[in-house]
């Protein structure tokens, strides 16, 4: 299977700012990206909540030999690398929009679309939250508690 946008020519910085305006034409309070080696995150504020994406970066080392195990010279690499990044950045790119697309049609609601997305008062996304959780639950067979078991509080 062929990976999405695996030939793009569309920058990274082109994919970046088309994200910012369609999060403006949806309704977008608040925009905010940034990197660093290993990932880049784009988060937002809309609908009064506030919404972070994470995008796992290649890393270079993943490219520096051929699908066939031939080592590649080092502008190959960087060619290879930085396609795979463009490549990532449209992906995010399509995922956004389709989303915001199927809330505004009224397919979904927006947290139904973004919920796993949705930033905790803690910092944690609520899919950073509930994934532990719902591992637990499969692999023990019971729902987690609805609240946690409060220290000290009494009747």
């Amino acid at each position: 299977m062929s990976r999405y946008a695996e030939n793009t020519t569309v920058s990274i910085e082109k994919s970046k700012g088309e994200i910012e305006q369609t999060l403006r034409r949806y309704g977008a309070d608040q925009f905010m990206s940034g990197w660093d080696q290993e990932q880049a995150m784009i988060g937002f504020v809309m609908e009064g909540r506030h919404v972070r994406f994470i995008l796992p970066m290649p890393s270079r080392s993943d490219f520096e030999q051929t699908d066939t195990g031939r080592e590649r010279n080092p502008s190959a690499i960087d060619k290879h690398w930085e396609q795979a990044q463009r490549s990532s950045w449209r992906a995010l790119n399509l995922v956004i929009k389709a989303k915001l697309e199927s809330v505004d049609a009224g397919i979904f609601t927006f947290e139904q679309e973004f919920l796993p997305h949705i930033l905790l008062p803690n910092g944690q996304t609520v899919g950073d939250f509930m994934t532990p959780q719902i591992e637990s639950a499969y692999s023990i067979g019971q729902m987690p508690a609805l609240l946690p078991a409060e220290h000290g509080g009494g009747e």
